[in-house]
């Protein structure tokens, strides 16, 4: 299995720290908002990247974290009139709604910053005591040149970075030993929550936040850590100053990165009018819509959100679902008898589909050429199944598509539609004028249904219906 480390900028043969294991860090959401369909693409990729390492055999400690302290929570609270807490709680809760929609599992651990404080304080603690780290004024900043490899992810020149202007300067430049430091702990602002330290009362800055987390649920050394393209720098450069220097070793062993969504090929921001949640675009499709869609592009690649590429998706989607439907269909008329040698021989056809899903996501989790193969196998599928099929051929089938589109986190089980009794008896009496051979009143019949939004199809192994 091949990963694509954003340290190295190549791809590197995976070997885990502990065999058998993987310790993962995924950065997470700031909860001040409902989260957007920019937030969505790292969940889903990473949880696509988690449940590949799981049907690989590993146990994956997965955790992700939330940022519920934060100016943006501040000032949301703020113009709410509510306290930071309350915001960050609520959209927590949101988040895990939407989360749960995409069919994200949950993680091993999801750490919420503000209960963490007491290990960020130890771990500054722990910077200035090897000189890593100095207070001013109640503010603790970290000396960006004192880690000789500072720089190392995101392949930038400190001294690239001191004429690159005032963009990197925060708040209390004139304090700092030098512009390019960065701060790991400021004094609280009239109104803001705050905890107690030995400089100052404050809050941490954001940085520190996630290098104490990860520490603190997998330990100093971990195996992958990933996020976003727009964290490399300056947050998971910062994040490895601090823990390599804290901690005396290499902090995560591959870094893995995803590419910016695009709407209608324009960066998505409110100032554009092309911002959406995840919530949103649930309103007009079901959100597996939305995972299969980000997932049709390889992780790392830029991709482009627009309304016909959904449609493509939902499309793509029903073909599998379909196929689905049909193997359950047939199952549930079939005979119930083993595979015929013929049958046997046909399933082991199958093989080469899976050999192919599992190729494309050893190499750095190519989920669009894995789709590719899951269509394959579909077509297969429609080409093979029909009424003469045994039970266990029809459900081994289906199995085995299951099994696919599960480490890519879709479900191909429809959920079941119950039809109210009305029509159900309309069906039923369809049936009976077919059976009596009048014809005239049986497509009355399924005329009426289809202005109900039913669709009728009917097979020689009895009729199936479907919602329009």
């Amino acid at each position: 299995m091949k990963i694509y480390n954003t340290m190295s900028k190549k791809k590197e043969e995976f070997i885990p720290l502990e065999e058998g294991k993987v310790k993962m860090y995924v950065c997470g959401p700031t909860v001040y908002n409902f989260i957007h369909i920019g937030n969505a693409r790292p969940m889903i990729v990473f949880d696509t990247v988690r449940r590949y390492f799981e049907y690989r055999g590993y146990e994956v400690n997965f955790v992700s974290n939330f940022t519920d302290v934060d100016d943006k929570i501040i000032k949301k609270a703020i113009e709410e009139g509510v306290t930071a807490d309350e915001i960050s709680k609520r959209y927590i809760a949101e988040c895990r709604k939407d989360m749960e929609a995409m069919n994200i599992k949950p993680a091993t651990k999801n750490p919420l910053a503000t209960e963490e404080i007491c290990g960020m304080v130890d771990m500054i603690q722990k910077l200035i005591d090897k000189g890593y780290a100095y207070e001013k004024n109640g503010t603790v900043y970290y000396r960006t040149r004192k880690f000789k490899e500072y720089g190392k992810l995101s392949h930038k020149n400190l001294d690239d970075l001191q004429s690159g202007g005032r963009t990197l300067l925060v708040t209390g430049e004139d304090e700092k030993e030098d512009p390019l430091d960065f701060v790991l702990w400021k004094p609280k602002k009239e109104g803001e929550p705050a905890w107690k330290s030995p400089w100052s009362e404050g809050r941490p800055g954001w940085h520190i936040e996630c290098s104490e987390m990860s520490k603190k649920y997998l330990g100093e050394q971990i195996d992958i850590h990933a996020g976003g393209e727009d964290l490399i720098f300056p947050h998971h450069e910062n994040e490895i100053a601090q823990s390599e220097a804290a901690n005396g070793k290499e902090f995560a062993k591959y870094w893995m990165h995803n590419g910016f969504l695009n709407i209608d090929n324009r960066k998505m921001s409110k100032s554009l009018g092309n911002f959406f949640t995840v919530r949103e675009i649930s309103e007009k499709y079901d959100l597996q819509v939305l995972r299969f869609f980000m997932l049709s592009a390889h992780y790392r690649s830029p991709l482009n959100f627009s309304a016909e590429l959904m449609e493509a998706a939902a499309s793509g989607l029903e073909r599998i679902v379909t196929a689905a439907d049909n193997l359950k269909f047939l199952s549930g008329n079939a005979s119930v008898r083993e595979m015929a040698d013929e049958e046997r021989a046909l399933y082991g056809k199958t093989d080469e589909y899976v050999a192919g899903f599992e190729t494309a996501m050893d190499d750095d989790f190519n989920t669009a050429d894995a789709i590719a193969a899951v269509f394959e196998l579909v077509k297969y599928i429609n080409t093979t199944a029909d009424g003469t099929r045994s039970k266990e051929y029809l459900e081994s089938l289906l199995e085995r598509l299951r099994s696919l589109t599960d480490v890519l986190g879709i479900i191909v089980d429809r959920k079941e539609e119950m039809l109210d009794a009305d029509i159900e008896a309309m069906i039923e009496k369809r049936q009976a004028a077919r059976k009596e051979k009048n014809f005239a009143l049986a497509d009355q019949i399924r005329d009426e249904l289809l202005a109900k939004g039913i669709i009728l199809e009917d097979t020689r192994e009895g009729v199936k219906w479907k919602k329009a």
